[in-house]
């Protein structure tokens, strides 16, 4: 009679064996068919799971690329500073105001400063969320990174398949024209660049994915 047989403990990743209580079945307590005598130790296949590499940490080549982004996000940041201390100083005049220091006449132009603020932070942030400051290409040039600015003037990357990316014709722009449409067929969202403004860094690269400038 057998006086021990090898318990079986499992785990996500590795499956390991130590002695225990004895099971007369054939099998151990997790269910695992022991190999019988003379026969070759059963060894289970392991997997190992694929991970999918992040686009971020990809090598791209640049195509495209805008000098005046650097431009565009100072007077980005500055707009935005401009209104926080535009509204800042709003509630102090309101309250000054009502204690009969300031008159109306101030509390008005104070509050339209104000509103004529947001409404150019929201105007310009609008405009310059949708300028392309940079543009890649993956070693294989199926997938296309393009950089451009956030509300607050921050850098954002967003990847897309050459495929999904319209060309300049599709766009009906023309390869003349100063500011082009970048577009793509799975979103209604339009960002532009300029080849006027911008500089063609790689060129066979950008014909790639948006066709003959000629």
């Amino acid at each position: 009679m057998i006086r021990s047989v090898l318990l079986c403990r499992l785990t996500p990743h590795i499956q390991s064996c130590t002695r225990g209580s004895c099971l007369l079945a054939g099998r151990t307590p997790c269910g695992v068919q022991l190999p019988s005598p003379g026969h070759t130790p059963l060894i289970p296949k392991i997997t190992a799971l694929v991970r999918y590499s992040d686009l971020s940490t990809q090598k791209y080549t640049m195509i495209y690329t805008l000098p005046y982004i650097k431009h565009l996000r100072a007077v980005s940041r500055l707009k935005l500073l401009q209104t926080a201390i535009t509204v800042v100083i709003v509630p102090p005049v309101f309250f000054f105001y009502i204690q009969g220091d300031v008159s109306f006449f101030l509390v008005s132009y104070t509050t339209g400063i104000a509103l004529f603020a947001g409404a150019m932070l929201y105007t310009a942030s609008h405009f310059f969320r949708r300028v392309v400051g940079m543009m890649y290409l993956d070693p294989s040039q199926t997938t296309l990174k393009v950089s451009h600015l956030t509300f607050w003037g921050r850098r954002h990357d967003f990847y897309s398949p050459v495929s999904d990316v319209m060309t300049i014709g599709d766009t009906g722009d023309s390869a003349k024209e100063t500011i082009l449409k970048l577009k793509r067929y799975s979103s209604p969202e339009t960002l532009y660049f300029s080849t006027h403004y911008g500089r063609v860094v790689d060129q066979l690269g950008f014909q790639k994915v948006f066709g003959n400038l000629k």
